[in-house]
């Protein structure tokens, strides 16, 4: 398994399902599955979801 390190400072402000699915290294369905009841604000713009990046690590760290 090739696993790559995230650099917190180089993602966008605004997240998409793919950087959540590759931070938390789950599958694509367990991604979206996610996205219905999210335990991070969620924000639907037609059908893209986006994360905001403070939020979401905010719910990470546990604060």
């Amino acid at each position: 398994m090739i696993t790559t390190q995230i650099n917190r400072e180089e993602l966008p402000e605004a997240l998409t399902p793919r950087h959540i699915q590759e931070i938390l290294q789950i599958g694509k369905k367990q991604t979206y599955e996610m996205m219905e009841n999210p335990p991070f604000h969620v924000v639907k713009v037609g059908r893209l979801y986006k994360i905001s990046k403070k939020a979401f690590f905010k719910w990470f760290d546990g604060e």
